[in-house]
């Protein structure tokens, strides 16, 4: 099964997504920003993208910069901070088998889920 961590209001997002509708995908939406992921699941999902908590950050978000751009945090407060303000959390995240990327180019998706040209 295929999971996708999805922003209704990311058009990028919305691409993955209509993406994976018209090739049949069997997958299930979470929406992140109204169903914050705990932060079990959100370890897990930074395991299976091989980042740092910092590294899934959306940092051009206001949120961002204005509360927390210049400040030094250990990856256990980065993990709060991105449950805090889930939107910041990189879109969208595409997992499959254990293994998540996020969704940017589309072709990283393509590439994930082995669909033929």
């Amino acid at each position: 099964m295929i999971k996708i961590y999805h922003n209704i209001h990311c058009s990028k997002s919305c691409n993955v997504l209509k993406l994976l509708e018209k090739h049949s995908a069997q997958f299930e939406v979470h929406d992140y920003l109204n169903e914050v992921p705990t932060k079990a699941q959100l370890v897990e999902l930074l395991g299976q993208l091989r980042i740092t908590p910092f590294e899934l950050i959306r940092k051009g978000e206001s949120v961002f910069q204005e509360k927390f751009q210049n400040r030094q945090l250990t990856d256990e407060q980065w993990i709060d901070v991105l449950l805090a303000h889930p939107i910041l959390i990189e879109r969208p995240i595409v997992v499959k088998d254990g293994v998540a990327i996020i969704g940017r180019p589309i072709e990283k998706v393509i590439e994930l889920i082995a669909i033929k040209p």
